[in-house]
């Protein structure tokens, strides 16, 4: 009998499969296996990494069921069961509920295998929003996302410093459904939701009762057969909308033009450019980012005023306004947060000026796109040290390396299933060397760069190999940057 997710009370003794543990602490795997012990489940951890790959996670885990069996003296609290290094069939057919990390494809033979048994297949964001008393806010896109998310959280926890802040930005929103389900009064909810996330609510009861859509980019090909799969991946979520919930979507772009047609939601814009006139939303005029939600125009703050630096971010504050401007959120909050949020760390952020060269780690940009933007703001004048390559994902590197050539004095490639790719489409036009080590990439890129130059972290890739993920890669090139002499 399917287990009654109508009642958190079921979840006790309950025998769970948690699949895919994870690296980051407070992701959706540690996140969903925490919370699952919590309210008393019988859980066994699997994850194709062996335990090697996954001792801190492990470690967490056990330290958590520890301080819960502490915790909740006269609950059953259950040890979990790890089965690391490979996946076994009957934990997903013999078994009351499968919780699926994101990162796992749906596809995933058992996945379906559990599917095919009658056993529910949830994950720890379709549990959120099955159980959130909340509204829910939601930030999707290709790029972007995370830094208009941490926006928002910055301009809603000025009016209510108990604002959530969640999802693809490393942490599991399960982290903080137990005491919000003891809250009174509402507290905002603000989730940055990637791809594989929007394809997790398969089964949630509910959608965003406000989403943003920043933009599309093809992505993620490694993942979804063709850019129109990811893209209406992505578009999910705005599809099961209702008409009394808002998307907010960017009216720039002609893909995200067409999903906000499909979408049965109450249509919201942002544009870097005026709006037609019988279009709500956000935009640029006279220098300013302007309002017209609910009621007449009204500017709201000079663009030159905003802290975020970066054409980019002139579309991530308009996304931003919108929705806080939607939710009715006060203009003296959206302000003050317009003016003091700088950004988020490996985001193009600025590490160091070390003897007049700037060092810049721009580790998020896992895809052609990002590694471009990054190169048009800083590579005017060819004077880019660019650190760049890695992993695959499917992407076309063409137009990166004609970028490259015509921005970079001199690239040092990472070693990855990409850079031949990447190294090719450069050509000769600009002197390469490859290495095998952050250590190694940062000592050729200072040896090449003179004063005036940009050392530049923007790989264009993904970060595994290498790596454990790009926030590693953007950490040890931080690290390797503040060891310079």
């Amino acid at each position: 009998m399917p287990l009654d997710l109508n009642n958190i009370s079921s979840f006790q003794d309950a025998v769970i499969t948690v699949m895919g543990l994870g690296r980051y602490k407070q992701g959706s795997g540690i996140g969903s296996a925490k919370w699952l012990l919590r309210h008393g489940a019988q859980i066994v951890i699997t994850d194709l990494k062996g335990h090697d790959e996954l001792k801190d996670s492990v470690d967490e885990i056990m330290g958590w069921y520890e301080k819960y069996k502490e915790q909740y003296p006269g609950k059953d609290i259950y040890s979990p069961v790890f089965v690391l290094g490979e996946h076994r069939l009957d934990d997903f057919t013999d078994v009351d509920l499968v919780v699926q990390n994101p990162g796992v494809p749906r596809e995933s033979e058992f996945v379906l295998a559990a599917k095919e048994h009658g056993v529910s297949v949830e994950s720890d964001m379709s549990l959120f929003f099955r159980y959130c008393p909340f509204p829910i806010y939601a930030i999707t896109g290709t790029r972007g996302k995370s830094t208009t998310t941490t926006l928002l959280g910055e301009m809603f926890k000025l009016a209510n410093p108990k604002t959530v802040v969640a999802g693809n930005i490393q942490r599991s929103p399960l982290e903080d459904l137990d005491w919000l389900l003891e809250e009174k009064n509402p507290v905002p909810i603000i989730l940055e939701m990637s791809s594989w996330l929007i394809d997790s609510l398969e089964t949630a009861p509910r959608m965003p009762d406000i989403a943003v859509f920043t933009n599309i980019f093809a992505d993620h090909l490694n993942r979804y057969s063709s850019f129109e799969a990811y893209r209406e991946s992505k578009a999910f979520m705005f599809y099961k909308q209702t008409a009394e919930q808002v998307g907010i979507f960017n009216l720039d772009q002609a893909d995200v033009k067409s999903i906000a047609e499909k979408s049965p939601s109450k249509k919201v814009w942002f544009s870097k450019t005026k709006l037609p006139a019988d279009h709500e939303g956000t935009f640029v005029e006279n220098n300013a980012i302007v309002s017209r939600i609910g009621g007449a125009e009204k500017s709201i703050i000079e663009i030159s005023e905003i802290k975020l630096q970066g054409e980019h971010n002139v579309a991530n504050a308009l996304a931003a306004v919108a929705l806080a401007k939607v939710a009715g959120l006060a203009d003296e909050n959206i302000v003050a947060a317009l003016r003091s949020f700088g950004g988020l760390p490996g985001r193009q952020e600025t590490v160091r000026e070390f003897n007049g060269v700037v060092y810049v780690n721009d580790t998020t940009a896992t895809s052609p796109d990002g590694a471009i933007a990054a190169l048009d703001r800083f590579g005017q004048k060819k004077n880019v040290v660019l650190i760049a390559g890695g992993s695959s994902k499917g992407l076309s590197l063409d137009i990166l390396g004609k970028t490259i050539q015509t921005t970079c004095k001199f690239v040092v490639f990472l070693n990855g299933e990409a850079t031949d790719a990447l190294v090719e489409s450069v050509g000769d036009a600009v002197p390469v060397v490859r290495v095998d080590s952050m250590k190694e990439a940062v000592e050729a890129a200072s040896t090449a760069a003179q004063a005036g130059d940009t050392v530049l972290l923007s790989p264009g890739t993904a970060s595994f190999g290498m790596f454990k993920n790009e926030f590693d890669r953007g950490d040890q090139f931080v690290a390797e940057v503040k060891k310079l002499k």
